[in-house]
């Protein structure tokens, strides 16, 4: 199967919520996929093609996935590429040495954390999230990864908000397996 085919199907999954969590907001619902073990190891196997195709002659390390939601789907893709997995998590969740990134949010700022000891120096990793939006959660995602002297191929990402262009932040070229949304709501 095709990755535009895995797609296409996994998009038919998502539900849209107009006007959630404020006005003029259209959000798609991917959890629906979560639900449906079928749809899952389609997701999953999706990323898999995407990554031996985009990484044919160099080894990945271990997937990133960023809390929450790249926690639901990154320790199986990892486990898909027999490669180790490690989360990026808010501030105070982890024990032990801890790199810092902050970044933006909607109201304020917030603390992303991942174990210093988590991934050998030089390693290849990919980040996972389920969307990029502005891009702020993925940016201090590579900020991790760089304080701790790793490579990042690539980030990945379920969908995108493109009109929020979070994807010209990155210091990493950027995959999407699902079309993305062009533009907000009009209200």
């Amino acid at each position: 199967m095709s990755i535009a085919s895995y797609a296409q199907e996994l998009k038919l999954a998502l539900h849209q919520y107009p006007n959630f969590p404020s006005e003029g907001i259209l959000f798609e619902d991917f959890l629906p996929i979560f639900r449906n073990p079928g749809l899952f190891k389609k997701l999953v196997d999706a990323f898999k093609l995407h990554l031996e195709e985009a990484f044919p002659e160099t080894k990945i390390d271990y997937i990133i996935g960023l809390e929450s939601r790249g926690f639901l789907f990154g320790p199986t893709l990892a486990m898909a590429l027999d490669v180790g997995f490690v989360p990026v998590r808010k501030a105070g969740k982890l024990p032990g040495e801890c790199a810092q990134a902050s970044y933006e949010k909607e109201y304020g700022t917030d603390v992303f954390e991942m174990q210093k000891n988590a991934i050998p120096v030089g390693s290849n990793v990919v980040i996972v999230d389920d969307i990029i939006a502005t891009g702020g959660s993925a940016v201090a995602a590579g900020e991790l990864v760089d304080q701790i002297g790793a490579n990042i191929l690539e980030y990945d990402f379920v969908m995108e908000l493109d009109f929020l262009k979070g994807r010209d932040k990155l210091n990493a070229p950027v995959f999407t397996l699902l079309n993305a949304q062009q533009e907000a709501l009009k209200k």
